[in-house]
C-alpha cells in the first residue's frame, strides 16, 4: 500500500476533525475547571470525565457497531457530541461544574467511536499493510494537534463567557465530520456480525504473551501520556506562572510530537517489526522523565512533552499493530473492545491522579510515579521475545 485509499483518505479527515476535542480540553479544561470547581484539585476533573465516558463507552460502542455497523455508530457518537459542545456552552454560562462535566461527558462517549477509526482502518488493509493504515490514520492528528488548542485559545472571549467560544467553534468542526460520514463513508459489507462462532475463551486468549503486551502497550503508552499532558498546563501555567501562549505552544508541539512520527512509523514497522519499535518507545519515555527532571523551565517542559509524544506514538502503535496477532475474526469485536477499555480506562486513572499527584506533592514526583508502569512493560516484551524463541519454526506464536 503506497498511498491511503479514498475510504481511508475519509477515515483519516474525520480523524483529523474529531481528534481536535481532546487537545482542546486538554488546554482550556483544566482553566475552566479552576473557575468553576469546588476545590483546585479538581480542576483536572472535566477532562478526566471525557476520559472515563470514553472508557466506560467502550463495550457499548463496540456493540453498537457490531449491530448496527461502524458507519451508523460513528454517526450517533458524532452528533451527540455536537449537543456536547451546546451544553458546554450552556455550563460556563450559568457556571455550573456539573453541567460542564455532562458536556465532557458526552464528548468522550464520542471518543468511544472515533478510537475505532483505527480498527475500521485496518479492516480495508491486507494484513501486511495494518501497521502503515493506523500510520496513515494517526496523521489525521497532525491536523487536529494545530486546531484543537488554537479553537480553545480562538474562543477565549468570543462569546464573554470565558472560552464558551471554543465549544462554538469544537461544534462547527464536528458538523463537518457529520458531512463526511453522511455523503463520504460506507461500511464495509463483511462488517455484519459473525453468527454461530463463538471464538476461543478468554482463559485461552489471555495465555499468549502477544495479547499482553498488545493491551499493555496501548494501557501504559496512553495511561503516562495523559498524566503528564494533563498535568503539564497546570504545572506550566498555574504554578510555574509561564504564559497561556507557551503554555498552548508546549501542548501543540506535543500533540504533533504524537502525530508526526507516523510518517515514519510504518516503514520502521516494517524494517524492524512492531517489538523493536516498542522498545525505542520505552527508551524514549525514559529520556521523557529525563527531561522533564532536568528544569522547570519553558524549554524543559517543551523538550519532555515532545519526548512524551514520540514515544507514546511508537508504543501505540506497535501494540495496536500486535493486537491482530491475538484474534480471529470472530472474537475481533470482543478483543477490541476489552482493549478499548483497558487503555482508556488506565487513561481515567491517570488524568485522576494527575492533578492530585501535581497538588499533593509536584512535578518531579509526578515523572518518578511513571517509572513502574515503563518496568512492567518491559517485562511483558521480554515475555513475548522468550516466546516467540521458544516458538518452533512455522509454527503460531499465539
Amino acid at each position: 500500500m503506497n498511498k491511503p485509499s479514498p475510504a481511508l483518505w475519509t477515515l483519516i479527515a474525520m480523524q483529523a476533525l474529531s481528534m481536535c476535542a481532546p487537545p482542546m480540553v486538554i488546554l482550556i479544561g483544566g482553566l475552566i475547571g479552576t473557575q468553576l470547581a469546588p476545590s483546585p484539585q479538581l480542576a483536572t476533573l472535566p477532562l478526566s470525565v471525557l476520559v472515563i465516558t470514553t472508557a466506560f463507552s467502550t463495550f457499548p460502542t463496540a456493540m453498537i457497531m457490531q449491530k448496527l455497523g461502524r458507519k451508523k455508530g460513528f454517526l450517533i457518537g458524532n452528533l451527540i457530541s455536537i449537543a456536547a459542545c451546546g451544553i458546554a456552552i450552556a455550563a460556563i454560562y450559568i457556571q455550573s461544574f456539573v453541567l460542564l462535566l455532562v458536556a465532557t461527558g458526552g464528548l468522550g462517549f464520542n471518543m468511544a467511536f472515533v478510537n475505532q477509526f483505527r480498527f475500521a482502518a485496518m479492516e480495508r488493509v491486507a494484513p501486511e499493510h495494518q501497521g502503515q493504515a493506523v500510520s496513515w490514520l494517526l496523521l489525521g492528528g497532525i491536523f487536529a494537534a494545530v486546531l484543537g488548542p488554537e479553537l480553545g485559545a480562538m474562543g477565549e472571549s468570543l462569546l464573554g463567557a470565558p472560552y464558551a467560544g471554543a465549544f462554538l467553534l469544537l461544534a462547527g468542526v464536528l458538523l463537518g465530520v457529520t458531512l463526511l460520514l453522511t455523503f463520504a463513508y460506507q461500511d464495509l459489507p463483511y462488517q455484519a456480525p459473525v453468527k454461530h462462532v463463538v471464538g476461543r475463551s478468554w482463559g485461552s486468549l489471555l495465555q499468549q504473551p502477544v495479547l499482553w503486551l498488545a493491551l499493555l502497550a496501548g494501557a501504559i503508552s496512553y495511561s503516562v501520556m495523559t498524566l503528564v499532558m494533563t498535568a503539564a498546563p497546570l504545572s506550566m501555567h498555574d504554578m510555574d506562572q509561564h504564559s497561556l501562549h507557551a503554555t498552548k505552544t508546549a501542548i501543540q508541539a506535543h500533540i504533533l510530537a504524537m502525530f508526526l512520527p507516523s510518517l515514519a512509523t510504518s516503514w520502521l514497522i516494517r524494517r524492524f517489526g512492531p517489538e523493536r519499535l516498542l522498545m525505542l518507545g520505552l527508551l524514549i519515555y525514559a529520556l521523557m522523565i529525563i527531561a522533564g527532571l532536568s528544569g522547570r523551565g519553558v524549554s524543559h517542559y517543551t523538550t519532555s512533552l515532545i519526548l512524551l509524544g514520540v514515544g507514546w506514538n511508537f508504543l501505540f502503535v506497535s501494540g495496536t499493530t500486535l493486537l491482530p496477532r491475538a484474534y480471529k475474526d470472530s472474537e475481533r469485536f470482543r478483543v477490541q473492545a476489552v482493549n478499548e477499555f483497558l487503555v482508556f480506562g488506565a487513561q481515567a486513572l491517570a488524568t485522576l491522579g494527575a492533578a492530585w499527584l501535581l497538588f499533593r506533592f509536584n512535578w518531579e514526583v509526578l515523572l518518578y510515579a511513571t517509572l513502574p508502569a515503563l518496568v512492567v512493560l518491559s517485562a511483558t516484551l521480554i515475555w513475548h521475545r522468550r516466546a516467540l524463541n521458544a516458538t518452533p519454526q512455522g509454527a503460531d506464536p499465539a
